[in-house]
C-alpha cells in the first residue's frame, strides 16, 4: 500500500494539473490592440513569461521577462519559431541563443536543477503586427534536442 501511496504521490507532482490536463493559460501581454496569450506545451513544467511593452508596433529592443527551472544543461541553447495564420504556416526560423563559443546571455552554461531568471531586452527587428490572430509555437531546447521550454502562443490583434 504504501508503494501504490508513493507511486501515486510521485504521478502527481510530475504530471501537469493532477495528470491529461493542459497547463493554464497566461497572458504575456495586453494592452489595447494587443493581446499575447502562451501556455506551456511541455507535458512536465510550466513558465513564467512577460513582455514590458504591449504594443502593435514592436519596438527593436523588447524587454522581457523569463523564468524557468531547468530540467537540461544549456551549454548551447537554441530557439525555434513557427508563425501560422489562419492554420497556414507563414515563418519558421531558428536562432542560437547560447553558443559554445558565443554565449549572448548570462544564463548560458547553466546546469539542470539551476534556475533563470532573464529580465532584459532582447534584440528584434521592429515591425507593425497585422491585424488578425496568429498562432506561435517556441521551442527552446539544448544541443541534444532536449527541450528546455516550449510554448503555444495565440497573439491577437485588432
Amino acid at each position: 500500500m504504501k508503494g501504490f501511496a508513493a507511486a501515486f504521490l510521485v504521478w502527481a507532482l510530475v504530471s501537469p494539473q493532477g495528470g491529461g490536463e493542459t497547463w493554464p493559460a497566461h497572458t504575456a501581454c495586453r494592452d489595447g490592440n494587443l493581446e499575447v496569450l502562451y501556455q506551456s506545451c511541455d507535458p512536465l513544467q510550466d513558465f513564467g513569461f512577460s513582455a514590458d511593452q504591449c504594443s502593435k508596433q514592436l519596438k527593436p529592443n523588447l524587454n522581457i521577462r523569463f523564468g524557468i527551472v531547468l530540467r537540461e544543461d544549456i551549454e548551447e541553447l537554441f530557439l525555434d519559431v513557427a508563425l501560422f495564420a489562419k492554420g497556414s504556416s507563414i515563418l519558421k526560423f531558428s536562432y542560437p541563443v547560447c553558443e559554445v563559443d558565443l554565449p549572448k546571455f548570462s544564463f548560458c552554461g547553466r546546469k539542470k536543477g539551476e534556475q533563470i531568471y532573464y529580465a532584459g531586452p532582447v534584440n528584434n527587428p521592429g515591425f507593425e503586427i497585422p491585424v488578425g490572430e496568429y498562432q506561435v509555437l517556441l521551442e527552446l531546447y539544448n544541443r541534444d534536442h532536449s527541450t528546455v521550454a516550449c510554448a503555444n502562443a495565440t497573439v491577437t490583434c485588432s
